[in-house]
């Protein structure tokens, strides 16, 4: 066994956990099939959101994961359920008044509010696409529409109709009294208006594969199971899209979790195997409410690549996927610095801590080196005093701190100062607060003043830092922390900020004693 598939298959790290659960599914054998596969989900209602990217984003790493474990050929499928019908027009998309006469109908048949493609749900196909590739995933593409009229379904679903009555005990069994009496399994796409029809069926013809019901205009009609014209409810077409398509392996949101044993068993009735899951929390918007696609709260894959690139996105889905995550602008710049730090660790690590490192997951295990020699957090807070208007404006700073750096040689630097302008623009200017300083902050802001001005030790960011906590400490701040708050308060208009020393080092000397000043003299407060 090689030295990293050892490491591996120790890994304490959630993907490699996963990936040997799945390898022990078929105990380290080829499936029948030849390979194992992968699927996830996709409901295209509405624009595709970072929890739509999430899944892929994680189900890729624990694919990555059985690949260094096992020789056995892996395929990741995403579904798009786009037979489903347009239950209620969304907020975030133009024309809604357009679509207001299509509920109910396939989004495959609804017209693209943005008139952009032939349906609503093309084009939300394509955007989910466009995502994914965008990050470099390696995927297949299935369309609902196309697995059912293509006839890829229509096994399965005439198996469904043989063995009704054990779908329909399934699904009961989770229903209300109530709901149970119109219940069924099938959804009917209605001939006379095309909408997908919530009916309770007359009659399910196992011999000849169809489904009787009442239709719009109140007489009987008779249509085949098969080539479209009919779609299973979305719980049981979960559990018979596993039997189709013999899937090993699926994750999808805690929302999901309680629904489990009813995709599990609707896949084994209709002969397939049930896959290995993985259940992940949910992503929040700010106030703590679960993302929505029909509502656009919360942070968009596009937004997120406006202010911050995307491996750090992908370092953000690699935490802790068992926990809520709020999905909100604040958590782009802790999320870009952690992952230069892991990829500054990286190099130095030996393979067990490598496996366990979450740059592994996300670059394969050949993660690039990091020359991000200011962090994004400091370039923030050098976008807040230096007045800079684009790049070039921090560059004068940044080369004074690190003269061997440029554009041209620190590239994702380059980036992330750009991304830096952005996002201080965006989101923290417009809720900067500053105030002036209690009488005892003052007087040690005074005495820091003082230090500077004699300061002879150039730009070490470490030796400044030692200098400013000595003021700090020399004043009784005590915690040391009120002092470092204070400054961060009076000198940058924010409650946290950067290591002071290494801002001192980045913006300069003459520059602090001089933003200093302004603060003193109200100034900034002003």
């Amino acid at each position: 066994m090689s030295a990293l598939r050892d490491a591996a298959m120790k890994s304490k790290a959630w993907p490699f956990e996963e990936a040997r659960r799945i390898l022990a599914r078929y105990d380290g054998k080829m499936p029948e099939k030849g390979y194992v596969l992968f699927e996830t989900g996709y409901g295209p209602s509405g624009l595709p959101h970072i929890g739509t990217f999430g899944e892929v984003a994680r189900t890729t790493m624990i694919r990555r994961a059985f690949e260094a474990i096992s020789d056995i050929p892996t395929r990741l499928i995403v579904f798009s359920d786009d037979v489903d019908g347009m239950r209620k027009v969304p907020d975030n998309v133009p024309n809604p008044e357009m679509l207001r006469e299509h509920l109910q109908r396939p989004l495959t048949v609804v017209p693209d509010p943005f008139g952009e493609y032939e349906s609503y749900g093309h084009h939300n196909n394509a955007m989910l696409r466009r995502f994914l590739d965008t990050f470099g995933f390696e995927y297949e593409f299935i369309s609902a529409t196309e697995f059912y009229k293509s006839g890829q379904f229509d096994a399965t679903l005439r198996l469904c109709c043989e063995r009704y009555d054990a779908v329909m005990k399934i699904m009961l069994a989770s229903l209300r009294e109530e709901r149970q009496q119109t219940y069924s399994c099938f959804l009917p796409i209605s001939p006379i208006s095309g909408r997908v029809m919530y009916v309770p069926m007359k009659e399910v013809n196992a011999a000849e594969g169809t489904i009787t019901f009442e239709g719009e205009d109140g007489v009987d009609c008779t249509l085949p199971v098969t080539g479209g014209r009919v779609k299973l409810q979305w719980k049981p077409d979960f559990g018979a899209r596993w039997a189709a398509l013999d899937v090993d392996f699926e994750m999808y949101g805690k929302d999901h979790s309680t629904n489990t044993p009813i995709y599990d068993g609707i896949c084994e009735v209709l002969g397939g195997r049930a896959p290995e899951h993985m259940t992940y929390e949910l992503f929040l918007d700010e106030g703590g409410q679960k993302i929505s696609k029909s509502k656009g709260n919360g942070l968009t894959i596009d937004e997120w690549l406006t202010y911050a690139s995307a491996e750090s996105l992908s370092y953000f889905m690699y935490l802790k996927p068992k926990t809520a995550k709020r999905m909100h602008f604040d958590v782009i710049p802790k999320a870009v610095d952690e992952y230069h730090q892991q990829l500054r660790a990286f190099a130095a690590q030996d393979i067990d801590a490598q496996v366990n490192n979450p740059v592994w997951h996300i670059h394969r295990g050949a993660p690039p080196a990091s020359n991000m020699v200011v962090p994004f957090a400091m370039l923030l807070n050098l976008a807040s005093v230096a007045g800079a208007k684009d790049k070039s404006g921090l560059w004068g700073f940044i080369q004074r701190y690190a003269p061997d750096a440029s554009p041209a040689t620190h590239p994702d630097l380059d980036a992330a100062a750009g991304f830096a302008l952005r996002y201080f623009d965006d989101f923290v200017a417009p809720t900067r607060v500053f105030r002036l300083p209690s009488d005892k902050e003052r007087t040690a802001m005074v005495d820091l003043r003082g230090r500077l001005a004699v300061w002879e030790d150039g730009l070490d960011g470490e030796a400044l830092q030692t200098m400013v906590f000595a003021v700090g400490t020399e004043h009784g701040f005590a915690p040391l922390r009120d002092w470092f708050t204070a400054l961060y308060e009076v000198l940058l208009g924010a409650s946290q900020g950067p290591r002071f020393g290494g801002f001192i080092g980045l913006y300069g000397v003459d520059e602090t004693i001089a933003l200093i000043d302004r603060a003193l003299g109200g100034e900034l407060a002003a």
